[in-house]
């Protein structure tokens, strides 16, 4: 918990964690999406006996799959941090009241 000398919660911090969690989670989605669909892709056409066509798993299963989840985790990470930036704040008034 990152805290100023006066033991007020700072909210500087809000921001880097946000974009790094909404980065990594959407890099691992992305991976994950990218290795189920071009599995997918690989069991498709053996059943229909033709070329696999991979480019199809990166730009039509895989990215948009990354960029929703991305989009998701970077809304709920932010009302997570300033839900917990306002806890934190509020507690630190009590602790100062008492």
């Amino acid at each position: 918990m990152l805290k100023t000398a006066s033991g007020r919660p700072r909210w500087i911090g809000i921001p880097f964690r946000v974009v790094a969690v909404t980065f990594l989670l959407t890099l691992l989605s992305f991976a994950v999406a990218l290795l189920l669909s071009i599995l997918g892709t690989i069991v498709y056409s053996q059943v229909k006996h033709v070329a696999p066509n991979l480019p199809f798993a990166y730009r039509h299963i895989a990215f948009p799959v990354a960029v929703t989840v991305g989009a998701i985790v970077l809304v709920l990470s932010l009302a997570m941090e300033i839900r917990n930036y306002r806890q934190r704040r509020t507690l630190a008034r009590i602790e100062r009241a008492s």
